[in-house]
């Protein structure tokens, strides 16, 4: 029987007045990459706040590691080992990078293996190491890309929940953080991809869920899903 980390049941949620997710569900098996792939606008940063506890759901249920956690806070799931690395990356730009990786290793979980990750970041990213005592502001989208990630990895995520990898990076850039998320996988990090990038995302990755408009649209083993020509349709409108 397949291991599942992360189960999403019939999500339903919103901002106000306005409905953004009717009824999503997903399932992230430990071990293995799993992307939402959607649109710009189809309700993918809105369902992992739903997930990760900083949007309240109208219904539905999110369950980790076999416990509902639908009701927690953000700040309670992260400290369980669900990880967001927020699109837009969200770093202290006044803080130095071991500063902000200190800030991901807040929970007395994380704190616990402090030393142990520290090492393991570097390792995987030992230009982190090389300017440990530079502001994180000064860096260039990609150092702050890898610096998100390197925060996350700090919390010693059950999942790493990362929010758009790509977005804005050049395309070398990119292929580094590829092989980074190979990298990780391989190390037994369980992984769910949001990506707009639908080429990257499908052929990193081992199963894939499309959202169209706040909907499921179709899902299923990325191989599969990148030969359905209805994939097209739910990207271009053609």
């Amino acid at each position: 029987m397949s291991d599942i980390l992360l189960q999403v049941d019939g999500l339903e949620a919103g901002y106000d007045d306005v409905q953004v997710l009717w009824g999503i569900s997903l399932k992230v098996e430990r071990g293995a990459m799993t992307t939402l792939l959607g649109a710009n606008g189809a309700g993918k940063t809105t369902t992992l706040r739903g997930v990760i506890g900083s949007l309240r759901p109208r219904a539905g249920r999110v369950m980790f590691a076999g416990e509902d956690v639908t009701q927690l806070s953000a700040h309670a799931k992260a400290a369980r080992g669900l990880v967001l690395v927020p699109e837009g990356r969200q770093l202290f730009s006044d803080m130095t990078v071991e500063e902000n990786l200190e800030m991901g290793a807040y929970s007395p979980r994380a704190r616990q293996h402090f030393k142990s990750q520290l090492e393991k970041v570097f390792s995987l990213f030992p230009r982190l190491e090389e300017r440990r005592r530079q502001k994180a502001g000064t860096f260039s989208g990609g150092e702050q890309q890898m610096l998100a990630i390197a925060r996350g990895l700090m919390s010693v995520p059950e999942i790493l929940i990362i929010d758009e990898l790509s977005l804005g990076l050049a395309p070398v850039v990119v292929q580094q953080l590829v092989e980074t998320l190979k990298a990780l996988k391989a190390a037994g990090v369980t992984i769910l991809l949001v990506e707009q990038n639908l080429h990257l995302a499908l052929a990193l990755c081992d199963y894939a869920y499309v959202i169209a408009e706040g909907r499921p649209f179709l899902e299923g083993p990325c191989r599969e899903v990148a030969a359905k020509p209805e994939i097209r349709q739910a990207y271009l409108g053609l």
